[in-house]
C-alpha cells in the first residue's frame, strides 16, 4: 500500500517538474528549424533509488511528511538550468518572454514570437470514460447512431476524435458514422489528421467482408472534397487505392486516381504505383498502361521495389514492350531495377520476334554484377532469336558472351548449333564446336546428335558417320539418339545391313534400342531383304526385352515367310509335273 501511493506523490513530483518542458520538446521535434529558436536543456539523469536514503513509511505516515522529505527519499529534483545548458544562438530581448509553438494544423507556417498577452493554445484533456461510452453505443446500438451520440453530451476535440477512431476492432460504418455527426456539430472537427486516421483503421483492419465499408469512406471522402476544401491531401487518397487494391477493385481504384486533380490533391509515385497495381490484380491492364503513361509524363517514379513490381505485372499482362518504357525511364532516373524484374522483362519481351531485339538492348546496358547475374537472361535471349531464326544476332549475342561475360554454357550453344543444323550451316555449327571446347566445355551428346541429324537431312551420311565417330571418342558410352537418326535414315535408303550394324553396335556397347529402331530395320528386312528369318530374330529379342511390335509388322514377317515358302514349292511342283 505504501508502495502504491509513494508512487502516486512520485508520478505528481514528476509531472510538475516535466511540463513546462514537454510542450519545448514537442516543437523542437516538430522541425529542425525550430531547434535555433527555443530553450535546450539537459538530459536529467535516471530515476534511481539512494541506497543511503531509502527508508519505509508506514500506510498512514507517508503522507504526513513534508516535501523535502519526499525528496530526501526519492532523488528526484531536477538539474539546475546552467549557462552551459541553454543553446548560445538564442538572444533574448526585452519584450520576448514567450516563444511560439508550432501550429500542428498548417506544418509550412512559420515560427514566430508571440506577446506577453497571448494564452498559448492548450489541448483539451481526452476523457477517457466518454471515449468508452461511445464504444459502448457501437457495440450495442439501439435506434440512429446520431440519436445514442446525442445523449452522451460529447465535448467534440481533435484528440477525441483520434483515440476513438484509432482503437482497433470499431466497426467502419459506426466510425463513418461518427465522423459524419461529429463534423455537423463542428466544422472544424474535419480536418486531414480526421481523415487520415479514418482511412488507415479501415485498410489496416481491413477484410473482403468489409468491402461495403470501403465504399462508404469513398462516399465520404467525395463529400469532404465537395464541401471542405483542402482537407483532402495525397496520402489520404493513397491510402483508400490501397484498401481498393487489397480487395482486387481495380475499377474503383481507377476512379479515385481520376479525382486527384478535382480535389486539388498531386500524384505521387505511389499513387501510379497503387492504382497501376489495383487494375492488373483485376487484369484490367489496358486502363494500368494509361495510368504509366501519366506517370512516365510526370516523370514521378516509385522507389525501385516498386518499379519492378509494376514490370512484372505489365509482364504477365503481355505488356512487355510498355513495361520496357518503364525500365528505360527507371534507368533515366538512376534508379536500379531489382534483377528479378529484369529476369521477367526480359522473358516478356522473348515472347514475340517484334520485341526480342528489345530484350537483347536490356542485356547490352547490364554491367557489373548485374550481367554476370543474367546467364539465364542471355540463354533465354538466345533461345528466342534462334527461335524467330535471327541467328546472326543469336551468334553476335553469344559471342558477347564469351568476350565480355556471363560465361555460357552448354543451352546456349547448344541453341545455335541446333538453328545453324536446321538451316544446313554445318561448317558454321562445327566452328562453335571448337569455340565450345575453347572455352572448357565438352560438347554433350545432344551437341552431336544435333550435328549429325542436320548431316542426315543433307544426304551427307558419310559426314554423319565421321561425328558418330568423335562423339564416341569424347564421350565412354552414348545414348541412343545418334544411333537411332542413322538407323532411320540407312533404312530409308535402303541400305539396311548398314542399319543392322548399327543395331547390333548399340546392342555391344550396352545401349538398348527402342521399339522405333527394330521396327524400322524389320521393315526394312522385310521389304528391301526378304529376310524374314534374321526379321523373326529381332522380333525374338524384342519380346525378350519386353518390348513389343504392332501387329502391321508381325503380319508383314509372315507375309514374306509365306510368300518365300510359295516360291520355293513352286518349282518342285512344275518338276514333278
Amino acid at each position: 500500500m505504501w508502495r502504491s501511493k509513494a508512487r502516486s506523490l512520485l508520478l505528481l513530483r514528476c509531472s510538475i517538474h516535466s511540463s513546462s518542458s514537454s510542450s519545448s520538446a514537442a516543437a523542437a521535434a516538430a522541425s529542425p528549424s525550430i531547434q535555433n529558436k527555443v530553450l535546450q536543456f539537459k538530459t536529467p539523469p535516471p530515476f534511481h533509488f539512494s541506497q543511503q536514503k531509502l527508508r519505509f513509511f508506514s500506510n498512514d505516515s507517508i503522507l504526513n511528511h513534508t516535501e523535502e522529505e519526499i525528496n530526501d527519499v526519492f532523488d528526484i529534483t531536477p538539474p539546475p538550468i546552467t549557462p552551459e545548458s541553454l543553446d548560445p544562438s538564442i538572444v533574448f530581448h526585452e519584450n520576448q518572454s514567450h516563444i511560439e509553438t508550432p501550429n500542428l494544423e498548417n506544418p509550412n507556417s512559420g515560427y514566430g514570437v508571440t506577446s506577453v498577452e497571448e494564452e498559448p493554445v492548450v489541448e483539451k484533456e481526452i476523457d477517457i470514460e466518454k471515449v468508452e461510452s461511445v464504444l459502448e453505443v457501437f457495440q450495442v446500438l439501439n435506434g440512429s447512431i446520431e440519436d445514442n451520440l446525442e445523449k452522451l453530451d460529447l465535448d467534440i476535440s481533435q484528440g477525441f476524435g483520434l483515440r476513438l477512431i484509432q482503437t482497433p476492432n470499431v466497426n467502419g460504418h459506426h466510425l463513418i458514422s461518427f465522423v459524419k455527426w461529429a463534423s455537423k456539430k463542428d466544422e472544424s472537427f474535419m480536418t486531414s489528421g480526421i481523415v487520415n486516421a479514418l482511412v488507415k483503421a479501415i485498410g489496416d483492419d481491413l477484410r473482403l467482408t468489409e468491402k461495403k465499408e470501403v465504399y462508404a469512406l469513398w462516399d465520404l471522402i467525395k463529400e469532404i472534397g465537395e464541401k471542405h476544401e483542402g482537407v483532402l491531401n495525397t496520402e489520404i487518397l493513397n491510402g483508400l487505392i490501397a484498401s481498393l487494391y487489397k480487395l482486387g477493385r481495380g475499377k474503383a481504384a481507377l476512379e479515385v486516381f481520376d479525382k486527384f486533380e478535382g480535389f486539388g490533391c498531386d500524384p505521387n509515385g505511389d499513387t501510379y504505383y497503387l492504382t497501376v497495381e489495383a487494375m492488373c490484380n483485376s487484369k484490367i491492364f489496358d486502363g494500368a498502361w494509361g495510368v504509366c503513361e501519366k506517370m512516365l509524363n510526370s516523370g514521378k517514379l516509385p522507389d525501385e521495389m516498386k518499379i519492378g513490381k509494376m514490370i512484372v505485372s505489365l509482364c504477365k499482362g503481355y505488356k512487355a514492350k510498355d513495361a520496357h518504357l518503364i525500365y528505360l525511364m527507371a534507368k533515366e532516373k538512376n534508379k536500379c531495377v531489382p534483377m528479378w524484374s529484369v529476369n521477367f522483362l526480359i522473358n516478356g519481351l522473348c515472347r514475340k520476334s517484334e520485341t526480342v531485339k528489345l530484350a537483347r538492348e536490356v542485356l547490352q546496358g547490364l554491367s557489373g554484377d548485374s550481367r554476370k547475374k543474367a546467364t539465364k537472361c542471355f540463354s533465354f535471349t538466345v533461345r528466342a532469336l534462334c527461335q524467330y531464326k535471327d541467328i546472326d544476332s543469336a551468334k553476335e549475342l553469344l559471342f558477347e558472351m564469351v568476350k565480355d561475360g556471363p560465361t555460357p554454357g552448354h543451352p546456349v550453344f547448344n541453341s545455335v548449333i541446333t538453328a545453324l543444323s536446321k538451316a544446313g550451316e554445318l561448317e558454321e555449327a562445327l566452328k562453335l564446336v571448337k569455340v565450345m571446347e575453347s572455352q572448357k566445355l565438352r560438347p554433350n551428346i545432344y551437341t552431336y546428335t544435333v550435328i549429325i541429324n542436320g548431316y542426315v537431312k543433307g544426304g551427307q551420311m558419310d559426314e554423319a558417320l565421321k561425328i558418330l565417330g568423335q562423339a564416341k571418342k569424347t564421350h565412354k558410352k552414348l545414348s541412343s539418339d545418334p544411333y537411332s537418326i542413322l538407323i532411320r535414315a540407312y533404312c530409308q535408303l535402303e541400305e539396311t545391313d548398314k542399319a543392322l550394324s548399327l543395331l547390333n553396335e548399340m546392342k555391344e556397347s550396352g545401349i538398348l534400342g527402342s521399339e522405333d529402331d527394330y521396327k524400322h530395320v524389320i521393315r526394312s528386312l522385310c521389304l528391301n531383304a526378304l529376310d524374314w528369318e534374321t526379321a523373326e530374330k529381332l522380333l525374338e529379342e524384342m519380346k525378350g526385352i519386353g518390348m513389343s511390335l504392332s501387329g502391321n509388322s508381325q503380319g508383314l514377317i509372315k507375309a514374306v515367310k509365306e510368300l518365300q515358302k510359295e516360291e520355293s514349292e513352286a518349282p518342285r511342283q512344275s518338276i514333278e509335273a
